[in-house]
């Protein structure tokens, strides 16, 4: 089941202390960008972080889920920790801190 785009905009909307949070659509799903990095995916209304230890460290008892089939887990994030935006919005900016620059795609 593709996610809504009302939950995309509403999460969006929490993460806005993050700075330039955006999302691309991706197979009827989003993938989540910080900073040119993608460090979440909404899947089925729900949001998914990538995995970092400093992430772990903030969250605690994070929950590993896999947001689709052969992906690998990742911290679900749940209703309560979505609506408040400092909390997610330090979450993003904590998982994007970790996470590499991406590589410059190859020319064809």
């Amino acid at each position: 089941m593709a996610s809504q785009q009302s939950t995309m905009d509403f999460i969006l909307d929490q993460m806005r202390s993050a700075g330039g949070v955006s999302a691309r659509k991706m197979f009827g799903e989003y993938g989540v960008y910080l900073d040119g990095k993608m460090f979440a995916v909404v899947c089925d209304d729900q949001l998914f972080v990538k995995p970092t230890p400093a992430g772990k460290a903030y969250i605690g008892e994070p929950e590993m889920v896999q947001p689709f089939p052969q992906a690998k887990p990742y911290f679900l994030i749940t209703g309560d920790r979505c609506e408040d935006s400092e909390w997610l919005g330090e979450l993003c900016r904590i998982t994007a801190n970790e996470l590499p620059v991406p590589k410059p795609k190859k020319k064809k």
